[in-house]
């Protein structure tokens, strides 16, 4: 037997270590689950102590590790070789009861994050980082993607929520700031560096996150407008006479909607299909009364000054669930695609329309694309885009690149707004980070790991550095 094999046995209990046959169920991302994994071994810590000893015997041996979560990353990071020994987190799933006083939760890792929300929805508060693969997505996973999600525009990012970590660094070290308060500046915001760093730093194991009061209201509509210039005011108009309970703002272009809304797709449009986008805005308050009325008020004006061409209101759970499914249920693109490619860029919001005209444009023009479906987070300039293409050519995957990479250094975008770089994105990384931000990134990794063994090979090339 390998002799690091034998040390974790040391360690770990022996249903803790998964190798050889025991790894044909496993694999590395759940739209993958058709290809076993081929790892050295595949290990289920159940504490962070247990964590810490894995990783000092890695550094021992130079041993590459891999951190698993829910898998559902869109940018390689869980990407493995057989040298690699992975971590799972998926025992460490503890969800403590929240503590109302000071408003934070405090969780393991692996634990998911629809369960965390169900256990903070119970005590009347809530946790709103939410996106489409909350159901298996896990906490440690998004802390270290920094994911966005759904409501960013009035929550935040994740990084905006978490109020301490725990963390094990690639020596074993364990690094604990497990902090209720807000406001601490005391020095260098450690918890900060492995928040959004994709596992490259260190291993998170537990963190406390913040909540905030269950809105006890929630209203709802789908918008037609032509005009892009109008989106934009649109959106100015309605943040503004909701008075900061404006919660998201969701931007579907024309095709992409009726993808969306038609066969083989479940759900069914609540518009006409007269409009060129389609826009999802969201109010969480206080009296659903008062805030269901207001926000009537509200698109009877953008109405009446021609701000906007339609709208359909939603405030009861089926509806607004009907609304939702129909802007989360991005599955209903990919089924039309016989291979598909997914982007998540940052523009500059007044910049969107323009920027994805000019990209759609070019993307027409290149042999093999089949289909272009953009939408996302208009209103933290986030745009998603879903190509289906006919092959995987790889000459086809980098032609697209190309074309919806290209614009954004000049603009002052962004490769990724919130599904981090991983393996796929590291080539462009160029292209929205200077050299000297690089420089710095390759000397914290080099400081932190300087063995190169946690995550290698995401984000940067070290080049054996």
């Amino acid at each position: 037997m390998n002799s690091i094999i034998e040390s974790f046995f040391n360690i770990l209990k022996p249903d803790q270590i998964l190798k050889g046959s025991d790894l044909q169920e496993r694999y590395h991302h759940i739209w993958h689950m058709d290809k076993p994994l081929f790892v050295r071994a595949l290990l289920l810590p159940e504490s962070t102590s247990q964590v810490s000893e894995i990783m000092k015997i890695c550094d021992m041996a130079n041993q590459p590790v891999t951190v698993f979560g829910g898998l559902t990353n869109l940018v390689g990071s869980t990407e493995t070789n057989e040298e690699e020994v992975v971590i799972s987190m998926e025992r460490m799933n503890t969800i403590e009861n929240p503590d109302l006083q000071s408003r934070t939760i405090t969780v393991e890792a692996g634990a998911i994050l629809e369960n965390i929300q169900n256990k903070v929805t119970e005590s009347g508060m809530l946790f709103p980082l939410n996106y489409g693969a909350k159901g298996s997505a896990q906490i440690g996973g998004s802390i270290s993607t920094n994911a966005g999600g759904l409501q960013v525009i009035r929550y935040g990012m994740t990084r905006n929520l978490v109020l301490g970590l725990e963390v094990v660094l690639a020596n074993g070290t364990i690094l604990t700031s497990l902090k209720k308060i807000i406001k601490d500046n005391s020095g260098y915001d450690l918890k900060q560096l492995f928040i959004g760093s994709e596992g490259t730093l260190g291993i998170v194991t537990k963190a406390v996150l913040k909540l905030v009061e269950s809105p006890k209201s929630q209203v709802c509509a789908f918008v037609g407008i032509n005009n892009y210039d109008n989106v934009v005011e649109f959106m100015r108009f309605m943040d503004k006479g909701l008075a900061g309970t404006m919660s998201s703002f969701e931007l579907i272009w024309k095709n992409s909607f009726i993808t969306l809304t038609k066969d083989p797709s479940i759900d069914r449009t609540p518009l006409p299909y007269d409009y060129n986008y389609y826009v999802l805005v969201e109010s969480l308050g206080s009296n659903q009364q008062q805030d269901q009325l207001r926000f009537e008020n509200l698109l009877e004006d953008a109405l009446n000054s021609a701000l906007i061409e339609d709208a359909a209101l939603a405030y009861v759970k089926s509806e607004l669930n009907w609304f939702w499914h129909i802007r989360e249920n991005v599955d209903a693109l990919v089924a039309v695609c016989k291979y598909d490619q997914h982007f998540d860029i940052s523009v500059p919001v007044n910049e969107i329309g323009r920027t994805i005209t000019s990209i759609t444009e070019d993307l027409e023009k290149i042999n093999g694309v089949a289909h272009i479906f953009p939408f996302g987070h208009v209103g933290d300039g986030n745009i998603h885009f879903i190509i289906g293409k006919e092959s995987e050519d790889d000459s086809l995957r980098k032609k697209i690149n190309s074309v919806i990479y290209k614009p954004l250094k000049a603009l002052g975008g962004s490769v990724s707004a919130e599904h981090g770089i991983g393996l796929h994105k590291k080539d462009y990384l160029h292209l929205c980070r200077t050299t000297e931000e690089i420089t710095l990134m390759k000397q914290l990794k080099h400081l932190m790991d300087p063995k190169q063994i946690l995550n290698r090979g995401k984000i940067l090339d070290m080049n054996g550095k």
